[in-house]
C-alpha cells in the first residue's frame, strides 16, 4: 500500500497540540451556552441551584426535564460546573453520616496507610470506597443520606439512567497544600505516552462517561480551599495534555473560579474541567468532603470474560512461543491484549494503593513482567489469583 500521510493528523493529540492563546479564546467565547435560567444566582461563572425548591418540582416532569436540559446544556457547552445549595438540608443526618465516615477513618489509619492520587501519605485522610463502607457501618444512615433527589436528578441529566455511585472521602487538615490542576477519570488519570494511543473522537468521549461531584459535610470557606475550577476549560479537546504544561497551569491558577460551600451544599462538574483542590489555609477547619464519582452504565462489555482464567491457561505456551522465536514481539503483545485487561480499574485502591502513580498494575502489565522475567507457570497462576482476590472490595 501507498499509505497517505497527511501533514497534519487532527486524528491523534500531543502535547504540540496544545496551544494556549486557542485555549484563551475557547474559553472566552460564551456563545455555545444558553445560560441558566432556573438558577438562583450565577457565581464566578457558575450557576448555583436551591436544591430544596428543586425538591418541590420533583413530581413534575416539565419542570424537571427542564432543568435536566439546562444542566446537560451546562456540562457540555457552559461553564461545565453546576451547584445546589441545601442540597442535603439535614445538618443532623450529615454530622451523622461524618461520624460514621471518620470512625472508619481512624480504624484505618491504624492498620493501613494508603495512597493518595495527590496528596503525600498521611498529609490529609483519603477513604476509598466510602460509599460501601458507610452502607456496611450503617446501613440506615446510608439510606437516609442518598435518598435525596439531587444526585439522581444530575446523574440522568448528564448519563442517562442506570449510573453507578462511587465515593471517596478526602478530609484536607489545616495547613494542606493545594493540588495542581488536573482532569479527572477516565483519561485524567493517564500519562501522556497512553494519551497519545487515543483517537481524538475518545478524547471527546471521555468525559460523557462519568460525572464528578463533591458533598461537603462541612463549612467550606475559600481560605479552607473549596475546588478550584476552570469553567468553560472541558471544551479544551487536548486539555488532557494541557492541564500538565506550565502555561496551561498558570492561566489556571490566574483565572479559576473558587466558590465557597456550606454544610450540605453540593458541587457537580464534567470530569473535563480543569480543577484542583485548594489548599487550607485556616487552623481549625478540617476540609471534610464526600466526592462522588458517578459512572455511565455503558462502560461496560457485553460478555463475562474470565481472563485470569485465560491468562494462566496461555502463559505457558505464550512463554515457550517466546523463547523459540514462533511469535514476534509485536504478535506476542498482541496476543497479550487479546487475553488479558489492560485497564486497572474497577480497582480496590486500598488493597491497590496508588502510591506511585495515578493507577495500580493491570493483567498485562503482569503479564509482560512474568514473560520478561521467565516465571514458570505456577508462578504466574499463582500471581494472577492473588491479583483476582485484590479485586474485591473486602
Amino acid at each position: 500500500m501507498n499509505v497517505q500521510v497527511p501533514g497534519t493528523p487532527g486524528v491523534w493529540l500531543s502535547e504540540d497540540s496544545c496551544s494556549i492563546e486557542d485555549f484563551e479564546k475557547l474559553l472566552d467565547d460564551r456563545s455555545s451556552w444558553a445560560g441558566a435560567p432556573n438558577a438562583v444566582t450565577i457565581e464566578q461563572g457558575i450557576p448555583i441551584y436551591d436544591a430544596v425548591e428543586i425538591g418541590k418540582l420533583v413530581d413534575d416532569s416539565a419542570a424537571i426535564a427542564a432543568l435536566m436540559s439546562e444542566w446537560a446544556s451546562t456540562l457540555l457547552d457552559g461553564p461545565g460546573i453546576v451547584a445546589f445549595k441545601r442540597a442535603i438540608p439535614d445538618a443532623a443526618l450529615l454530622d451523622e453520616a461524618t461520624d460514621v465516615l471518620n470512625r472508619i477513618i481512624e480504624e484505618e489509619r491504624k492498620t493501613n496507610a494508603g495512597g493518595d492520587h495527590f496528596a503525600k501519605t498521611g498529609a490529609n485522610s483519603r477513604m476509598w470506597n466510602a460509599h460501601e463502607k458507610l452502607c456496611m457501618a450503617s446501613p440506615e444512615v446510608f439510606a437516609r443520606y442518598n435518598a435525596n433527589d439531587v444526585i439522581p436528578l444530575i446523574s440522568r441529566s448528564w448519563l442517562g439512567p442506570h449510573y453507578q455511585l462511587t465515593a471517596q472521602v478526602n478530609v484536607v487538615r489545616p495547613g494542606g497544600e493545594a493540588q495542581t490542576p488536573h482532569r479527572d477519570y477516565h483519561m485524567g488519570f493517564q500519562s501522556f505516552d497512553e494519551l497519545r494511543q487515543y483517537p481524538a473522537h475518545v478524547h471527546r468521549l471521555s468525559p460523557a462517561l462519568t460525572l464528578q461531584g463533591a458533598i461537603a459535610h462541612c463549612d467550606m470557606p475559600v481560605e479552607s480551599g473549596p475546588t478550584k475550577l476552570l469553567p468553560y476549560s472541558q471544551r479544551y479537546l487536548p486539555g488532557y495534555f494541557a492541564t500538565n504544561l506550565p502555561a496551561f497551569q498558570a492561566y489556571f491558577e490566574k483565572r479559576h473560579a473558587q466558590v465557597p460551600l456550606e454544610k450540605g451544599d453540593m458541587v457537580f462538574f464534567n470530569p473535563a474541567v480543569f480543577h484542583a483542590a485548594g489548599a487550607n489555609r485556616t487552623t481549625d477547619i478540617h476540609r471534610f468532603a464526600n466526592l462522588v464519582q458517578i459512572g455511565s452504565c455503558y462502560g461496560r462489555s457485553t460478555e463475562i470474560v474470565d481472563r485470569g482464567r485465560i491468562s494462566s491457561t496461555l502463559y505457558p505456551i505464550l512463554s515457550a512461543m517466546k523463547k523459540s522465536g514462533a511469535l514476534s514481539e509485536r504478535q506476542i503483545e498482541n496476543v497479550i491484549a487479546a487475553s488479558a485487561d489492560g485497564y486497572p480499574f474497577p480497582a480496590n485502591l486500598d488493597n491497590d494503593s496508588p502510591t506511585s502513580g495515578m493507577a495500580p498494575p493491570s493483567q498485562q502489565d503482569l503479564f509482560r513482567s512474568a514473560l520478561a522475567e521467565d516465571w514458570d507457570a505456577n508462578m504466574f497462576a499463582a500471581e494472577m489469583r492473588d491479583y483476582a482476590s485484590r479485586r474485591t472490595s473486602h
